[in-house]
């Protein structure tokens, strides 16, 4: 279907119409609120001053691609191509997860318990959301960010480029690279991969659907296979008393800590502001 009429209120109609199901009044709200920012340039206030407006025919073309792309559960952050993180507008698309808001929790966590740090690195970087971030907080700070997708690091130097950092992007295969070539860290960060195969049932079609896999799920029978090899990596690049900071899966909170603590780190568990537990933030022995 194709939205009948280009009045402001008509295309809420048609919105709520098509999403109903599939997202609740508040997201579709919110969904909305991001097209009509994109495509037409307005703030909520000029959206609810506009009900009786019309638009042109094509940015009523792109909004109705996007509501039919949100209907088969495409993340309007890929539809959009944009995603915000610690106050920053980054580029995303399908090659890298979308950064979310639990995740800004590593970057606090780093701005409370470091001061001047020579370097820093981030494991899995992704669209390179934390190292950007970081590279902003600490602009003295050698930076450097390492993910196994070529395509991932072109999102994440494009976004270091736009945001008018310079980190240095590795491409390798955290898992099998020795990564020996690396000097040593005042402190290590990563979100890598700790979803189980097991909770997939758990999740929403627009992650499933469309993020990939290969930043998400860990094998059941060996969900810390990741942390394993970052206890691995810090034991030779970390500096002593060097800091870890990783975002964890919720429920592993127990067993990640026993991981580090049997490599000499002293770990806390902390929460994300959805009071889950979230982060493991360790101190080498």
């Amino acid at each position: 279907m194709r939205i009948a009429s280009n009045r402001i209120r008509d295309i809420e109609r048609f919105a709520y119409s098509e999403l109903q199901g599939t997202y609740s009044k508040d997201e579709i709200r919110n969904l909305l609120r991001i097209m009509f920012d994109e495509y037409l340039g307005w703030n909520l206030t000029t959206w609810l001053l506009s009900k009786q407006k019309t638009i042109n025919q094509s940015d009523l073309l792109k909004i109705n691609f996007a509501i039919k792309d949100l209907k088969h559960h495409r993340p309007i952050q890929y539809i959009t191509g944009k995603a915000d993180f610690c106050g920053m507008t980054l580029a995303v698309n399908e090659n890298v997860l979308i950064p979310r808001p639990e995740t800004e929790g590593i970057v606090e966590l780093a701005k409370k318990n470091l001061q001047s740090p020579k370097r820093i690195l981030d494991l899995c970087t992704g669209s390179g959301c934390i190292a950007i971030a970081l590279a902003k907080v600490f602009p003295n700070t050698e930076i450097t960010a390492v993910d196994i997708s070529e395509k991932a690091l072109e999102v994440a130097r494009q976004n270091a480029w736009n945001q008018g950092v310079a980190i240095n992007l590795v491409q390798t295969d955290l898992l099998n690279d020795s990564l020996a070539e690396l000097p040593v860290f005042d402190a290590i960060v990563s979100n890598p991969p700790y979803v189980r195969e097991l909770e997939k049932a758990q999740m929403r079609p627009n992650v499933l659907d469309y993020e990939p896999q290969l930043a998400l799920f860990v094998p059941d029978n060996d969900p810390l296979i990741f942390y394993r090899r970052i206890a691995e990596i810090a034991d030779k690049h970390l500096v002593t008393n060097g800091l870890l900071i990783v975002e964890i899966n919720e429920n592993l909170g127990g067993e990640i800590s026993g991981l580090f603590r049997a490599q000499g780190f002293e770990i806390s568990l902390h929460n994300d502001f959805k009071e889950k537990t979230r982060f493991a933030l360790g101190r080498k022995g």
